[in-house]
This record gives C-alpha cells, structure tokens and sequence, in this order.
C-alpha cells in the first residue's frame, strides 16, 4: 500500500511539473510572438522612412534626371503611409506592465526616434499597447481609402495623422524648484515609479488610482487635473422637480402599486408564487393530462411486445434467484465449486503440508 501511495504521489508531482513547464513553454510563445509582431510594425516603419531617405538621396543626386515619382496612379499618395499600420500590436494582458505612469494631459519629452526632444501633452493613451499618442508629435500622412472620404467628409487623398509612441520612449517634464538658485525650471524625469496611496477616482476619470513618484528624489508627481463632463438634459431625461412631485395618493380602494409589478419584483413563474394567472394555470394542468395521456398509452408493435416479455421474465428470474432479505442466492454449481476451491486450497496449505509430514515419519 505505501508503494501504491509513492508511485500515486510521484505521478501527481511529474504532471504538475509537466503542466508547469507547458504554461512556461506557452508564455515564452506568447512573449516571442509579441516580440516579433512588435519587431514586425517597427521594420515596417523604418521601411518606410528608409525608401523615403532613399528617394530623396536620389533626387539630389540626379537633379533634373530624377524620376517623376508623383505621378501616375501615385500622384496625391506619395509619400504617404497606408493606415494599416497606424495601430499597434496589442499585448496579452499578463505580460502589460501593472502600473501605467502617464495620462492624458501630462507634458512628456521623446527620447528616441524621428522627433528626438520634442516636448508636448499626451493626447491619448493605449493600455493594451503600452503607448501614447503626443501632440503634434510624429506626424505622418496617411493614406485615406475611398470609402472612408465620403464617411469623413474629405477630399483629399491623404491626411496628416499621429502615430503612437511605445511609453519606454517617453520621460515626464516636471517642473521643479532648484535648491541653488531658487528658480522653477522644467526637469526631464529619467526614472520614475508607481506607490501609494491610492486614491478614489470619479466615474468619468481615466486616471489610475496609485501615485507616482521621481526615482531618488521620492518627489510625488502630481496627476494632470481633470475637467469635469459636462451633463446635459436630454429629450428623455426626467427632470429633478418631476420625480420630487408626489404624484400618489393612497386609498382603501387601490392597492399600493399595480398588479403588474408584481411580476417585476418575482419572476412571473415562480415556484414561490402562490397565485399564477389563469392562463398559466389552465396550461399546467393540460401538461399534466397530456403526460397521464402518455404514461398510460403505450405504442404495441412486435418488438416491444418483445422486449416487455423478456423484461418480465427476467424480474422472475432474479426473484426466484433472491432469498428473504432480497439477497441473490448461489446456484448449485457455483456453490460446489467454491467449496471444491477451498478443499483445494486447504489441502495445498504449508500448514497441512507440514502436518502430512509429521505423521508420515512418526508411522514410520
């Protein structure tokens, strides 16, 4: 029993193991996966930027005897960049960072790319993608497919657009006071991180609940301030002076409420309900016929006369097989071999080996 108990719990530790080491497998598939997708949107950017580094490389080299490229089919879309790839890859949810350190409104500085040091306000930010789109900040023209002019309302074949930013390429401005001279000067933060205390949000805010802080300095960067929606009446909306109106009198000779809410509160078919509608009531009791109806007619056809015949003769058969207390009793056969078995087995035993031994020497 405990080598059965070892080779039980030697089994359940090799599947964990195997289930642990598959999840393991699976989320370095996953991260590899988004690593190249990732990759796959950066090269196709650069192929961009590369053929049009390329082109112009061109034009100042042949001077009047370079091509015409904006001309031909490609003559109000060149230089522009489909729109396919204005979105970024989305990553899986349990490999995104767990605190999100910008928001829409904070003054950030482009450390890497085409618009190195530029300086402006977040516009929007992207969870699922862990990036930001800056004002006025890597600007593209994209180009506009047909069916979308006649949507929004353009004429031209391009449209100037901005393109995210990955949040690792990004540091926050902050003003802050020099110790020194006194002076308030805006201050590029290389390292900043998430903590408490975490604060309560309104509905409408997009803000995350932690606070963030300057690596080192342990100075609280403050989030950007939030404007309040403004909530307009609608054709539909029920003023204040209309729902404060009393509007209900109470007899003796109305209920409190409708009969209808009642249906509201409690499912209208209920069990619990001590009282149903006629209607449901009067269907009830035809279910109720209706399976009666069933149980007592029965389709008569050769096969299940059959098999009624046989099921009877077998309830006989293990009745007769039963004893008083409704135990099946051995047959005959059975019962002359088992005690043939055990003679048998009696007969084979060391003990009455031993014993034949013993009175075969003592006759001698």
């Amino acid at each position: 029993m405990q080598k059965v108990i070892q080779r039980t719990a030697s089994a359940r530790k090799q599947a964990l193991r195997r289930t642990v080491k598959n999840h393991e497998r699976q989320e370095l598939m996953e991260r590899l996966t988004m690593r190249r997708q990732r990759k796959d949107y950066g090269v196709a950017l650069y192929a961009q930027h590369k053929a049009a580094r390329q082109n112009r490389w061109e034009d100042w080299e042949k001077g009047s005897l370079a091509p015409m490229r904006d001309s031909g089919l490609d003559a109000s879309t060149y230089g522009a960049i489909p729109g396919v790839i204005l979105q970024p890859p989305s990553i899986p949810k349990h490999l995104r960072r767990k605190h999100i350190l910008f928001a829409e409104g904070d003054k950030v500085c482009v450390m890497r790319g085409r618009d190195q040091g530029k300086i402006n306000v977040i516009q929007q930010v992207n969870r699922e993608s862990e990036t930001v789109i800056v004002k006025d900040v890597n600007m593209y023209d994209v180009i506009i497919p047909e069916w979308a002019k006649s949507r929004m309302g353009h004429q031209n074949d391009t449209q100037a657009q901005n393109f995210p930013i990955p949040m690792d390429d990004i540091r926050h401005v902050i003003p802050l006071e020099d110790t020194d001279t006194g002076e308030t000067k805006l201050v590029i933060v290389d390292h900043a991180y998430a903590a408490g205390p975490y604060n309560e949000r309104a509905p409408h805010s997009k803000l995350p609940r932690h606070s963030r802080y300057v690596s080192g300095l342990n100075i609280e960067i403050p989030w950007p301030v939030e404007e309040e929606p403004p909530i307009a009446d609608a054709d539909m909306d029920t003023l204040r002076v209309e729902v404060e109106t009393s509007t209900f009198v109470p007899t003796l000779r109305e209920p409190p409420f409708p009969s209808t809410i009642i249906d509201e509160l409690r499912n209208k078919y209920s069990k619990f309900r001590t009282r149903h509608d006629p209607e449901y009531v009067q269907e009830k009791l035809m279910e109720d016929y209706r399976k009666e109806y069933r149980e007592t007619v029965s389709m008569m056809t050769p096969k299940t006369d059959s098999i009624r015949i046989g099921t009877a003769k077998n309830a006989e058969r293990r009745k007769a097989m039963t004893d008083e207390d409704g135990k099946m009793r051995l047959s005959e056969t059975t019962q002359a071999f088992i005690n043939s078995h055990l003679e048998e087995s009696w007969k084979n035993s060391p003990k009455e080996k031993a014993k034949g031994k013993r009175a075969h020497v003592h006759k001698a």
